[in-house]
């Protein structure tokens, strides 16, 4: 899960300083027209704020990385272990045709592991020192896989899109929704009244919770694709065991919430299922038996 949650902070983050910016430089002043909303300039905003902020999520993503987990690249192998997780990695890179990932470890008790990167050619895989305390080989074989996989099918610049578009969305209707409030029902007749900045911000969080379930939803569909691909490279058993062995371990791991969509375990139920960036473990699992 840490994949996903360091890109939508870093995301909102950056989408509130552009924001501010655009404000304090009085862009949003400036989509009045006459009294109304210039929804044509309204939209080109959305869309630069909106895309501006997925696409530095997704540059900064193995900066953010390395710094939020304190992963540390393996340079140069210390140990059998960190000899054999890079030729792993280097062997699954070869087969799906991409460029060596830099391989690295992090000091979390969690069993999980994750890829980021904006480039499949230069992405990061991250395992923690509890995944390699607690998985045999083979098992370990199916989780880099599946992070490869993911590195593979480009799955942090196709989430970082539809991050774009729905961030476009928000920014939009939130603004809309904060200017129709502002003059139909506070009957603000120049310019735009607290009521505008008030209704827009609310309007922008209850609307990017919504917006979260869209993602949440793609990213559910992507670990689905990333576990066949990982069955395909490593072999199913491998994969289905090493979902058993997390099944076993623990609840769902928590990872930094940015990188929750491209880390190897996750889960839930009810309502909370539709925030998930994972789908559950035994359905992963019956998933990949059911595959041909």
């Amino acid at each position: 899960m840490k994949r996903i949650f360091l890109f939508i902070v870093t995301n909102l983050a950056i989408l509130l300083v552009l924001s501010i910016t655009l404000r304090i430089l009085g862009v949003d002043r400036m989509l009045d027209a006459e009294g109304g909303i210039d929804f044509n300039s309204l939209l080109i905003m959305s869309a630069v704020i909106g895309f501006g902020g997925s696409l530095i999520s997704l540059a900064m993503s193995k900066w953010s990385a390395k710094r939020m987990t304190g992963a540390v690249v393996i340079e140069h192998p210390s140990d059998p272990t960190e000899r054999w997780l890079v030729e792993t990695v280097r062997r699954q890179a070869e087969l799906v045709g991409i460029g060596m990932p830099e391989v690295a470890i992090y000091d979390a008790p969690d069993v999980n592991a994750f890829a980021t990167g904006m480039n499949r050619n230069e992405a990061l895989v991250a395992v923690s020192t509890g995944l390699l305390q607690n998985m045999h080989k083979d098992e370990i074989e199916g989780v880099l896989a599946h992070e490869i996989s993911h590195v593979a099918n480009g799955d942090m610049v196709t989430l970082a899109l539809i991050q774009g578009v729905v961030n476009t969305f928000v920014i939009f209707l939130s603004r809309v929704i904060g200017h129709f409030v502002d003059r139909v029902v506070f009957k603000t007749e120049r310019e735009h009244g607290p009521a505008f900045l008030i209704t827009t911000l609310v309007a922008q969080m209850v609307l990017g919770i919504l917006a979260s379930m869209i993602v949440m939803w793609f990213s559910r569909q992507r670990e689905f694709r990333a576990d066949a691909g990982g069955a395909q490279l490593a072999g199913r058993n491998k994969m289905i065991a090493a979902l058993e062995r997390l099944k076993q371990r623990h609840e769902p791991t928590q990872l930094p919430d940015r990188l929750a969509a491209f880390g190897i375990s996750g889960g839930g139920g009810g309502v909370k299922s539709l925030f998930m960036s994972h789908p559950p473990l035994e359905v992963r699992i019956a998933a990949l038996r059911e595959m041909t």
